[in-house]
């Protein structure tokens, strides 16, 4: 098998470090694509690509898969991870907040997918994996943009799987709750913060990043081809109630 690159967004920190990491340590060559510089990301992987650039704006995106393509040649998995999870009541909510959330969410995932799409046809064989989040079984009162944009993302991804499937092509939605990383307790959204257990759902352990990297790398598995438009709730034994 050739050698495979993966592109993973919100790479600085958190859970796409971490996937980026983990990839990196399966044989795939990676990119990672921030606002934020990867430094750190960069110091744990050999041979790393850090593009900083806005994951919803095109014309970035398409400059950076063009970097992408010069240093590595190929593109085969592209891991829609950056988020934002602001909460706070509805009716408070301003416009502004509602298109930030849908564009970082939703938009994003969009521009990036659509970006890589001829080098994942070029390369005959990919895998698209979207972050989407448990949140969407729970539905918290107090986050109602988040919750739309990741429900937005789930028909996206299972919307995209019956377009790319006749390319050899998968798309995927990974639902994780609150996850521990090394650096600080975060979920996987790009800003940081950390989920608070909420209505609704009752989290019998907090989350690892092992415990998504390894449904990631089942994911990508050149053997995980029938595996498409699904999405994958890894919940850690979280009740729903």
């Amino acid at each position: 098998m050739d050698t495979r690159t993966a592109l993973v967004t919100g790479a600085a920190q958190g859970l796409g470090q971490e996937f980026a990491v983990a990839l990196a340590g399966r044989g795939y060559r990676v990119a990672g694509l921030d606002i934020a510089p990867q430094t750190e990301t960069a110091g744990r992987i050999l041979d790393y690509l850090g593009l900083v650039g806005d994951a919803a704006d095109d014309e970035q995106v398409r400059a950076g898969m063009e970097r992408v393509i010069d240093r590595f040649g190929t593109l085969h998995v592209v891991v829609n991870n950056a988020g934002v999870y602001p909460a706070g009541p509805f009716e408070e909510t301003t416009l502004e907040d509602w298109r930030r959330i849908m564009r970082v969410n939703l938009e994003a995932p969009f521009v990036v997918t659509r970006a890589a799409l001829p080098y994942l046809k070029a390369a005959g064989w990919g895998r698209v994996v979207n972050i989407v989040s448990a949140a969407v079984f729970t539905a918290p009162p107090d986050m109602v943009p988040y919750v739309t944009s990741k429900m937005g993302l789930i028909g996206f991804t299972r919307a995209l799987a019956s377009a790319l499937g006749p390319y050899g092509i998968t798309a995927n939605a990974i639902a994780p709750t609150m996850v521990r990383t090394a650096t600080a307790e975060r979920t996987v959204g790009a800003d940081g913060g950390f989920e608070a257990v909420r209505a609704g759902q009752v989290v019998r352990r907090t989350q690892q990043p092992s415990d998504l990297v390894s449904t990631l790398l089942y994911v990508v598995d050149e053997g995980s081809g029938f595996l498409t438009g699904q999405t994958l709730n890894v919940s850690g034994g979280a009740a729903f109630l």
